[in-house]
This record gives structure tokens, sequence and C-alpha cells, in this order.
């Protein structure tokens, strides 16, 4: 059973290169990560220890250089990123990813697309066997 326990980051501000359009490659633009880990805080509460929880800022910066690197076309693929990075931390259960593109090329007035997808300890075993999710 997952636990209730949760570190959440919102407003990860990364500038990247990915997109299906040739000038998304080469101009960048801003993608915004919102990522939930879920995880038993109960030991690092008893015992007051960094070690036996997620350290968020190193948590941000895994999700941030995950996303900063090699451009790929679909959001969805970056999420799908940010979801293996997070379950790398021995302590995560399950994560919940959010990739927001803000300035998505879109002809319509929007206010924010994104693409969220959760993610358990079953799915990464899964997904390392060679099994694509």
């Amino acid at each position: 059973m997952t636990s209730a326990d949760s570190i959440t980051l919102t407003g990860l501000a990364v500038r990247a290169n990915h997109g299906v359009f040739d000038f998304e490659r080469e101009n960048g633009q801003t993608f915004v990560i919102d990522v939930t880990v879920w995880l038993d805080l109960a030991p690092a509460a008893r015992g007051d220890e960094l070690a036996a929880t997620v350290h968020y800022g190193e948590l941000a910066e895994a999700v941030h250089h995950a996303v900063a690197s090699d451009p790929v076309d679909l959001i969805e693929t970056v999420a799908e990123r940010v979801a293996r990075v997070a379950l790398g931390f021995a302590a995560v259960e399950r994560v919940r990813a959010t990739v927001h593109k803000p300035d998505a090329p879109i002809p319509v007035p929007f206010g924010d697309v994104a693409v969220t997808v959760e993610r358990d300890r079953e799915w990464a075993s899964r997904f390392e066997n060679g099994w694509d999710a």
C-alpha cells in the first residue's frame, strides 16, 4: 500500500528545447514542473533525520537536469522522464509529475497546457525490464 505522506515541488521552471517544431528546438522555452512524491515520512519525523526522507533540494536538481537535457518532441515523454527520476529516489513509492508548457504554439488564447502522469514502483520495475509503459 502506498503511503499517504507526500512531498510536493511546485513551479520548478526549466528552460529547455523540447517540441515538435524546429523553432521550439532552436529557441527553447520555459517548462514548469510540479512533482509530488509519496513516501513514508514517519521515520524521518520520528528521528528528525534527513537521510530517512527525500531531500527536496536534490529532487529539484535531479528533475531540473532531467528536463533540461536531451530534447524530445512531446511533453508526455518529459513527464515520463521526470517520473523515472523521482522513482530513482529509494524512499519514493509513487510519483505524480506534471509538465506545463505555458508558451506552447497554440494559435488561440490559452492559459496553460499540461500533461500529468502518475507512476509507482511496479511501473518502474516493468519499465526497467523493457516493458514500454
